[in-house]
């Protein structure tokens, strides 16, 4: 469903929509919730494959005590962001299988593995990523097999 840019411009001026960002508008009998920040920033990134990654993902899978002071987003490699207010974000470029993807409360995000994964690659403290893999293996959310490969990785790259 979509809507002329004016007649939202419109609907804003009348208080029956509330601009959140540039081009993201909300209905403001709809009330917000702790969700809203992660939602606005693959919104903000303009793209339907926009994904919650990184150390976002092992926050909101709540995989380790990771407190990222800005939130992660991957889109497709080649997928230019032009919108300003960007600023909150860390944008990755990155091709993801649909095996690397799923959802967090009704928002795409990478799966588990992928999310630490993306944590080896980028250098998150290694007693956060042993947490990780613990905690997604001991929710079955990965197998032993791909937690014995994260935890080889992690000693390879960090001994």
């Amino acid at each position: 469903m979509g809507a002329a840019p004016g007649e939202l411009a419109r609907l804003a001026r009348r208080d029956k929509l509330e601009r959140v960002g540039h081009g993201i508008y909300r209905f403001p009998e709809l009330p917000a919730t702790e969700r809203d920040e992660y939602m606005l920033a693959v919104l903000w990134a303009n793209t339907p494959d926009a994904v919650l990654s990184h150390d976002t993902a092992l926050a909101v899978h709540e995989l380790c005590d990771i407190n990222p002071d800005r939130i992660h987003v991957t889109v497709p490699k080649g997928h230019r962001v032009s919108k300003r207010g960007g600023d909150a974000y860390v944008l990755h470029h990155a091709h993801l299988a649909e095996a690397d993807l799923s959802w967090w409360q009704g928002i795409r995000t990478v799966t588990e593995k992928t999310a630490i994964q993306q944590g080896v690659d980028t250098g998150v403290p290694v007693h956060l990523l042993r947490a990780a893999i613990d905690t997604a293996r001991e929710r079955g959310r990965i197998t032993i097999a791909e937690a014995t490969g994260l935890t080889t990785q992690i000693e390879t790259k960090y001994v």
